[in-house]
């Protein structure tokens, strides 16, 4: 069996990865946070009996959101190969699996945005419409600035399982942490060199589950326990 310090001759390649994990994750999670509070408000604004209510556009941001987390993410990603080709210039590669990646990302934190907006007290909404608010005023006033704090945990568990997500990004050439963990661990029986980015995603999840957790903490009027 391999020692850890015979295994450190993959370190390169190791860093490699870790560049390419971070890449795709910091891509799709820009996108995610951005285009996904985006849909979530629209969701929450839309949906039956809420004063902004359009069943249309509900229903298709809902069918969005619906059939891209319901698609296997593996045929998922194969399936999006012509449209990546179309959209970055290349259907393989960090690039092409950022697009991917970001689409889950943007139906993940939608549907989370959603339900953090629907735990809103009554009474916040009520005095946005006694002030006569305009929509955008309504938006980022009193819906946003009260759910800052799950808004945060929100983000928080979609990094998470863009983390698990990108692992199998070697299906594509996207590379990253799983995909070293696949090639140079468990096909070359090399399991030190496996155990070793198991523990640095085990590692980096606990990571971006703390800050996460401080950020909310810091926001929320309330006390998290």
């Amino acid at each position: 069996m391999t020692s850890l310090k015979d295994a450190m001759i993959y370190l390169p390649e190791l860093v490699l990865a870790l560049k390419q994990t971070m890449y795709m994750i910091g891509v799709s999670m820009v996108f995610g946070m951005v285009f996904g509070l985006i849909i979530g408000t629209v969701l929450f604004l839309c949906r039956k009996k809420e004063t902004w209510q359009q069943r249309c556009l509900y229903n298709i941001s809902s069918s969005y959101v619906n059939i891209i987390r319901s698609f296997p993410f593996l045929l998922l990603v194969v399936t999006l190969i012509p449209l990546t080709r179309v959209m970055v210039g290349t259907g393989f590669g960090p690039k092409s699996a950022s697009v991917s990646l970001s689409l889950v990302a943007i139906a993940i934190f939608a549907r989370l945005c959603e339900q953090v907006l629907l735990d809103i007290p009554k009474s916040v909404l009520i005095l946005s419409e006694s002030l006569g608010v305009t929509r955008w005023q309504h938006v980022y006033h009193f819906l946003w600035l009260e759910a800052r704090s799950g808004l945060v945990l929100s983000a928080t568990s979609m990094l998470i399982s863009l983390v698990s997500y990108s692992t199998v990004m070697g299906v594509v050439g996207g590379g990253g942490i799983g995909d070293f963990a696949i090639r140079y661990g468990y096909q070359r029986y090399e399991y030190i060199v496996m155990m070793l980015a198991i523990v640095i995603m085990i590692v980096l999840v606990g990571l971006i589950q703390l800050v996460g957790y401080k950020i909310a903490k810091k926001l929320d009027k309330r006390t998290l326990s």
